[in-house]
């Protein structure tokens, strides 16, 4: 059983669209998010920390808001300056600017304790502090099991494109308000709709794909 790490079930079930019929689970842990300046490392501590936990299967997502003109502000630091900053301030801020293009990013990552085969998307297992799953007294602290090598874990990527825009809709939740894509807002397309373009479907396409031969 493939165990989706979230909080939000809305996160499952939209998982649930690309993967085979009672395959993938909810699983409400709590790991730790560390601080990055890109999605990689955060979602890939956050499956190992969570593997570790659970002993099965486990998929992680991180994702955030890259506004162009701003360095990719908010970025990794989107859900924090949403519980922050909120919303609507995050529009003041780039009412102002002329270009106004951005994006959403989605990394997932994938941990179930083994190797993997070569293949064209990413494998984290180099970063020795993001690999740190548990407290400096566990003799595994490292994220190893044999004291040499961080568990693998596969990376997934999906982006959509778009630009900032005054608040529109009613729907979605987070930046979906501010965040328009080919001409409606994320928060003004029903689920179907939204699902089928979104930065996360499209990393969840890219893993259902690979994982059906898992």
């Amino acid at each position: 059983m493939l165990r989706y790490v979230t909080t939000n079930a809305g996160k499952v079930r939209e998982a649930e669209s690309y993967l085979a019929d009672g395959s993938v689970s909810q699983l409400a842990f709590d790991y730790t998010e560390i601080q990055a300046d890109e999605l990689a490392p955060i979602a890939a501590r956050g499956a190992r920390e969570a593997y570790r936990e659970a002993g099965e299967p486990v998929l992680v997502d991180d994702a955030g808001l890259f506004v162009e003109a701003l360095d990719g502000f908010p970025g990794p630091y989107s859900s924090y300056v949403e519980d922050t900053l909120g919303v609507d301030r995050v529009w003041e801020i780039a009412r102002s600017i002329e270009d106004r293009r951005a994006g959403f990013r989605c990394t997932l990552a994938y941990c179930d304790g083994e190797e993997f085969a070569a293949s064209p998307d990413p494998i984290d297992r180099g970063d020795r502090v993001a690999a740190a799953a548990v407290g400096p007294d566990d003799p595994d602290a490292d994220g190893t099991d044999d004291g040499t090598d961080p568990l693998p874990v596969k990376l997934f990527e999906g982006y959509v494109p778009g630009r900032i825009v005054a608040p529109r809709g009613d729907g979605g939740f987070g930046y979906d308000p501010i965040f328009e894509h080919d001409g409606e807002t994320f928060a003004e397309m029903d689920t179907d709709r939204k699902n089928a373009v979104s930065h996360r479907g499209r990393a969840l396409e890219k893993f259902a794909e690979w994982y059906a031969d898992r």
